[in-house]
């Protein structure tokens, strides 16, 4: 197996606790507080674009099926 393999593989968990501390140190406690929150926000907001998208899909297709209903 090529050495490069090893290289690029995914961090594990005192990798991970190691670009936390890094990133806590950089940012401070406050700043990635906002970060997140603002993250979470965005994901929040996708959502519930998703499931009004889907829901208004939903009644678009009710809406064309009973009108085909209606035309026969």
């Amino acid at each position: 197996m090529s050495p490069m393999v090893f290289l690029f593989s995914p961090p594990g968990g005192m990798e991970w606790l190691i670009i936390l501390a890094i990133a806590v140190l950089l940012f401070g406690g406050a700043k990635l507080a906002g970060i997140g929150k603002g993250a979470g926000r965005a994901i929040r907001e996708f959502k519930d674009e998703i499931s009004a998208d889907s829901s208004s899909d939903s009644e678009s297709e009710k809406m064309d099926s009973d009108e085909a209903s209606s035309s026969k």
